[in-house]
Order: C-alpha cells, then sequence, then structure tokens
C-alpha cells in the first residue's frame, strides 16, 4: 500500500482459488498475534452453513439436555466440512496457533463419517445398544477397525459428558467447570 497508494481489497489465506477473502486489517493483526479470528470464523459459518429454525430450535433443547445422537454429530461434522480445510478454521479459533502448525488431513473426518453411515438408524439415536457383534459389522460395513468404531464411541460419550457439565455450568446448578483430565 505504501508503493503503490492503492488499498488492499483482498488476502490470499492459502493456494486455492476460494482462499482469498476480503482484506480486514485488524483481523490480519489477530491472525498473526495468535489472537485467532473469530469474525472470519462466523461469516464463513453463516455462508456455508445452512440451518432452518426449527431444526436450530430443536437441536438448542437437545444441547441444553444433553441429548445428542449421532446423527447430530454426522450432520454437524458435514456443516464443518463446507466451511473448509480443518486446519483452517482451527487457525481461527483463539489460542489454536500456539499449539504450532496444525496438520490435518483433508480427509480427517472420513472414517468418522462412513461409521456413522454405517449404522442403522436406531444405532444413531441410540449408541448405547453397540454390542460387540454390531460393532464388528459397523466396522465390515465402513472399511474400519472394531478400535475405531469404539474409539468414535468413546469419542461421542466424553463430548456429550463434556456438553453436559457446560450445560450444568451455564445453569449454576454445579461449581467451577472442570475439563476431564487424561
Amino acid at each position: 500500500r505504501a508503493v503503490t497508494g492503492k488499498p488492499i481489497k483482498f488476502a490470499g489465506m492459502g493456494e486455492k482459488l476460494g482462499d482469498i477473502e476480503p482484506f480486514h486489517p485488524e483481523r490480519m493483526a489477530s491472525r498473526i498475534l495468535g489472537m485467532g479470528d473469530v469474525m472470519t470464523l462466523i461469516e464463513k459459518a453463516q455462508e456455508n452453513i445452512q440451518i432452518d429454525e426449527k431444526e436450530a430450535t430443536d437441536l438448542a433443547k437437545r444441547m441444553k439436555n444433553a441429548d445428542l445422537s449421532l446423527e447430530d454429530f454426522l450432520t454437524q461434522m458435514q456443516q464443518i466440512k463446507k466451511m473448509g480445510p480443518l486446519s483452517g478454521i482451527l487457525k481461527m479459533l483463539p489460542g489454536m496457533s500456539q499449539l504450532g502448525d496444525i496438520d490435518i488431513p483433508d480427509d480427517a473426518m472420513k472414517k468418522p463419517e462412513a461409521i456413522i453411515r454405517s449404522m442403522t438408524p436406531k444405532e444413531r439415536r441410540h449408541p448405547e445398544v453397540l454390542n460387540a457383534s454390531r460393532r464388528r459389522r459397523i466396522a465390515a460395513g465402513s472399511g474400519t477397525t472394531v478400535q475405531d468404531v469404539n474409539q468414535l464411541i468413546r469419542q461421542f460419550e466424553e463430548s456429550k459428558k463434556q456438553m453436559k457439565m457446560m450445560m450444568n455450568q451455564m445453569k449454576g446448578k454445579r461449581g467451577r467447570f472442570r475439563f476431564p483430565m487424561r
């Protein structure tokens, strides 16, 4: 800008044509300083995620009761995929740049998606019905291992627990909110 006297209108945030974004100096400074870029993340979400009011209300109710299903999890994964590469999304969150260069493959969500799609609607809504033979069938149908299926179910249950803790914290029913230690 100093050399040409012309304003900067766009900035390339990656190698693809879709990675060109309007230039906002304060957002760029925020990214450089490792404070993330939540405004751009919100704008991307609004552009790419289409959700109707009834669906949003139902999801909010289920979140409030920590009654999310694997169908909700699958829907959320699909919506996140529409926003672009996962590593790019994570870089926009405050504090994530401090973790170093985040290298998440573009196909990172393919395995969990394949596992969930290999389940019956009942299994997606009620994962507690998954016994050993169902898990073997799901693993065979998704081209993964039983350990992969078990890991996804554990992660899902853990995220449900954390969601319940957060909702209880927001209601003020419990003491301080603490993340479980591993």
